[in-house]
């Protein structure tokens, strides 16, 4: 272990966001780091226990994780080794199982914090912190191109669609054990939801470009702005490559059926962001004034609206109402939900600090859209209204201004035109389907879910394929 008493030692300290009133001039990262030196005495404070519940997960019924971290990293051996100044190895044990450490080191939500046995009785350890410390060392050294480059090719080719966290984990790994990889990609910029999804301030673009470019140098090849099943066929895929892996994510955003949907100004939350992120990609990170003068209405109270919020403040906008349509949840545990589970409690999300700051209180909690109201064809208002159990209560109707309204209701599933093409019917637990040549792994095999949880299936599933090379190579010989 760390220093066995360093937990005594030291409080935990994290790493400190940026003021609200400066941040929310610009698109640049909130969060800054610590020193080398408080660093490693963050590391120390962990105890490597007898049983460390943040790498192991804890399963319920279902086989359903509720704590702890699913990817199984190695979390108390690198936190020994970053405590003993020996950073090379630890990048070597994280990257064991988590291709991309400089994602989750920025926006996991760390359920391997929580289920920490510190946490039992105080604030468990700075991992997420931690781990960005790790590969910040790694990319500053120079250790992570080499850590992706193959012994030897094995002269098997397999291609990639989607370049998510799944997509990115599954062809790194696919590449590290010597096949030869070619990730395709719709859009004009790799990453999915890490370029595209998450904003600026929160996964700043050059760190997703810097790892793009590192799977170039390992000798994946990047085919940008093709869509599998319309610009190349399921069956010339089939035909180039020995197996084919889908990563395309849950895109399938969920919708509000009501009156005045189809006005302009009306946006899904991936397409707000997607938006906002090409802007900061072109102009730069400072504020704009794309929403100046107009009032948002955000319908999602998780983490995409948060992002929402937080964008459409630095976009200038005059002020904000999100709507969440579930109760707020209890301020502390209750006794069903104790440690080391996630804690289902109360939680203010950045977004919501900043704009608690600039405008008051905006979430409203059992409340929904019922209808929008318009001026050719844009939207200007907003009919909300309280709800029990999803549905609207008569009689707690309100209008508000919305110039804007964003929907961040969370997403479905995956988008199925692509797995008709395929003729994909079955998409198994091990990450094979009905057909042999085609895998699936990611959001669009178990549903929207962590990065963390892509890369975990994106890794796993690269290592299933590369067994089942293996197999059919055996026998033939």
């Amino acid at each position: 272990m760390a220093d066995p008493r360093g937990f005594l030692k030291y409080p935990r300290k994290d790493n400190p966001m940026r003021p609200i009133m400066q941040r929310v001039k610009d698109f640049n990262a909130m969060e800054l780091d610590l020193s080398d030196a408080d660093r490693r005495e963050q590391a120390a404070r962990c105890m490597n226990c007898g049983i460390p519940f943040c790498h192991h997960g804890v399963f319920f019924g279902g086989g359903r994780a509720v704590s702890g971290c699913p990817n199984d990293n190695l979390i108390p051996e690198w936190n020994d080794l970053v405590y003993r100044d020996q950073d090379r190895r630890a990048f070597e044990r994280l990257s064991r199982t988590n291709m991309l450490p400089d994602m989750t080191g920025r926006v996991c939500p760390a359920p391997c914090e929580v289920s920490c046995v510190q946490a039992l009785n105080g604030p468990g350890i700075t991992i997420r912190n931690n781990e960005k410390f790790i590969i910040e060392q790694a990319f500053k050294n120079g250790w992570v191109v080499d850590s992706g480059k193959p012994l030897r090719r094995t002269g098997k080719k397999i291609a990639v669609i989607g370049s998510g966290p799944a997509g990115i984990s599954a062809a790194w790994r696919l590449n590290q054990l010597g096949h030869s990889v070619t990730l395709f990609e719709r859009d004009d910029r790799f990453g999915g939801f890490l370029m595209y999804g998450i904003p600026n301030m929160k996964l700043p673009k050059e760190v997703v470009q810097r790892r793009i470019n590192t799977l170039s140098q390992v000798g994946i090849e990047l085919v940008p702005n093709t869509e599998v099943g319309k610009d190349i066929s399921a069956e010339e895929l089939k035909k180039k490559f020995d197996r084919v892996v889908i990563c395309t994510g849950a895109r399938q955003a969920r919708d509000l059926n009501v009156k005045g949907r189809d006005l302009s100004g009306i946006y899904q939350a991936a397409d707000f962001l997607k938006i906002a992120t090409k802007e900061v990609l072109k102009d730069g990170t400072k504020a704009n004034n794309r929403l100046k003068g107009k009032h948002v209405l955000i319908l999602g109270g998780g983490d995409t609206g948060n992002d929402c919020i937080g964008t459409a403040i630095r976009q200038g906008c005059a002020g904000i109402t999100q709507l969440e349509i579930t109760p707020a949840l209890p301020k502390e545990r209750t006794s069903k939900n104790q440690w080391p589970e996630w804690p289902m409690v109360l939680k203010t999300g950045y977004g919501q600090k900043e704009a608690k700051a600039l405008f008051g209180n905006v979430t409203e909690y059992s409340a929904t859209a019922t209808a929008f109201f318009g001026e050719n064809g844009q939207v200007k208002e907003a009919e909300i209204s309280q709800v029990d159990h999803f549905k609207p209560i008569a009689g707690t109707e309100k209008r508000i201004k919305a110039d804007v309204v964003v929907l961040a209701m969370g997403f479905t599933g995956a988008e199925q035109w692509l797995f008709d093409q395929f003729g994909i019917t079955k998409k198994n637990d091990n990450y094979t389907t009905n057909d042999n040549q085609i895998y699936v792994a990611g959001d669009c095999r178990r549903g929207p879910s962590l990065v963390i949880w892509g890369i975990h299936e994106g890794r796993l599933c690269a290592e299933k394929i590369d067994a089942s090379l293996q197999t059919l190579a055996s026998a033939k010989l």
